[in-house]
């Protein structure tokens, strides 16, 4: 293939690097998740078997399964399978956890065994953000409203405007709000003119995923706009002026 770029030959001996981590580059974000683990108190968060057993085969210890846990959840790896065959091929997770590979039914008994000291680590990180200063506070309102689901072909009254109008007036009526980011997913009643234009005029930021794609949902009805800490840089740049 003259003119292109060759590929190695599958046979040709190369010497690899010998350790693994001259793979793992200094601003790889395994680093932080290492880090944040270690400094953690697992046993004041709850987690449990922090003590090993002196009988039977030795188990593997919490820190390494949260860190398997939290690297599934920052590369949205949610089945426990899936984990199971990261840890044996890829780099990342065989430096983060020194090569150990916990079959599926460990992980998934872990993370149900663990689930309220989960919650505790991930408050944890908030406050370590709020302390760096990564966060900062607004008011949000997410997806903005909620209807009875109408499947039938011929129905389009789900899809008015007026419908979600009379939701939002409602809203800052009875809660007059300031500062408001409206977050909602792709839905034609949300990018249609007259939307827009009411929100401009109340002074309400539109935000707008893709289709389907809310963080949440917020009976907008009740005007039950939630403070919330959001990350401002990835926040803004969904933001739709």
């Amino acid at each position: 293939m003259s003119g292109f770029i060759d590929e190695a030959d599958r046979n040709q001996g190369i010497l690899l690097p010998e350790r693994v981590e001259e793979y793992v580059s200094e601003d790889n974000p395994v680093r932080v998740i290492d880090a944040f683990i270690g400094e953690l108190d697992l046993a004041k968060l709850g987690f449990k078997r922090m003590e090993p057993k002196s009988t039977g085969r030795p188990g593997y210890h919490p820190a390494t399964m949260l860190k398997i846990y939290l690297y599934g959840y920052l590369n949205r790896i949610q089945s426990s399978r899936r984990l199971e065959q990261e840890t044996r091929r890829n780099l990342e997770l065989m430096w983060l956890v020194g090569r150990l590979a916990p079959d599926f039914k460990t992980l998934a008994d872990f993370r149900a065994e663990n689930a309220a000291a989960i919650k505790n680590v991930c408050r944890e990180f908030i406050v370590l953000c709020r302390h760096w200063g990564l966060l900062t506070e607004a008011t949000v309102a997410i997806d903005g409203s909620k209807f009875k689901a109408v499947n039938h072909r011929d129905q389009k009254t789900h899809l008015r405007t007026e419908l979600i109008l009379a939701a939002l007036n409602m809203a800052l009526t009875q809660r007059r709000p300031s500062e408001v980011i409206h977050h909602s997913d792709h839905g034609c009643q949300y990018t249609s003119y007259a939307f827009g234009k009411r929100c401009r005029e109340a002074g309400v930021m539109p935000s707008m995923g893709s289709v389907g794609d809310a963080y949440g949902r917020v009976e907008m009805w009740r005007g039950d706009f939630r403070p919330i800490a959001t990350v401002a840089a990835p926040f803004g740049q969904r933001c739709l002026n």
